[in-house]
């Protein structure tokens, strides 16, 4: 599958990480769904439950998990905003999820400007010696978002500039359109998503399952990963 196509070097630097002694600064950034604002209920967004996954489940404790997200932003707000945003914290991964405000009619972003964007920031990632990974938007409710139908041809240029770059890549746009509508038939929507554009508590864990898996470090018997867990009688 195109998984194992490519980047790779950067997932067995990964695990080199991950099986290290060393303690790794991990950055996430990008919009609203990054930053988990508003619309998880008080639920763990896919930062946070990767936290969780990293530094409780695989006994990594000192490893920092930093989330730079702002809702609304784009990648140019991230490149405008880079050593704020990245570059001070000297983090060892970046993780970027971002597409879906770019598509935006009013934000006047171009599909070639955005995949030029992209391409500064996987650059920049690289340049400050750390590993980026990709993660495509989730679908939206094309109907109720009229100003974003045009997203899917975003994803479609991120989908290229990734193979290209030679990047772990995260495909959320094809696994929502796929494995989750097999796994919530005619309900991604509804049990995923808090409105058109925003996945709730439930979207984000699943997210967070895809970067697991994207990364190998899926455990379906952990509580992060869907594992049931009690402790107790109740």
């Amino acid at each position: 599958s195109q998984k194992e196509e490519f980047a790779l070097e950067d997932k067995s630097k990964i695990e080199a990480i991950i099986k290290g002694k060393e303690s790794a600064k991990w950055v996430f950034t990008g919009n609203s769904i990054t930053q988990g604002a508003k619309h998880t209920h008080g639920m763990r967004a896919y930062p946070e439950i990767f936290a969780e996954r990293i530094r409780w489940e695989m006994q990594r404790p000192y490893d920092v998990i930093i989330n730079t997200a702002i809702s609304g932003h784009t990648t140019q707000n991230i490149i405008n905003d880079f050593d704020r945003r990245v570059s001070r914290f000297n983090p060892k991964v970046v993780v970027l999820m971002i597409g879906t405000n770019d598509a935006a009619q009013d934000r006047n972003i171009t599909i070639e400007s955005f995949g030029n964007n992209l391409v500064a920031l996987i650059d920049r990632i690289r340049g400050i010696g750390a590993i980026p990974i990709v993660m495509s938007p989730n679908i939206i409710i094309t109907e109720k978002s009229p100003e974003r139908s045009r997203l899917y041809l975003y994803v479609e240029k991120m989908g290229q500039i990734v193979k290209t770059k030679n990047v772990i890549y995260v495909d959320n746009w094809s696994i929502w359109s796929t494995e989750l509508q097999q796994k919530y038939p005619g309900g991604v929507f509804k049990e995923l998503m808090n409105d058109p554009l925003h996945p709730n508590g439930y979207g984000h864990q699943e997210i967070a399952m895809a970067l697991f898996k994207a990364l190998s470090i899926f455990d379906s018997t952990a509580p992060t990963c869907g594992g049931v867990y009690h402790e107790g009688n109740h």
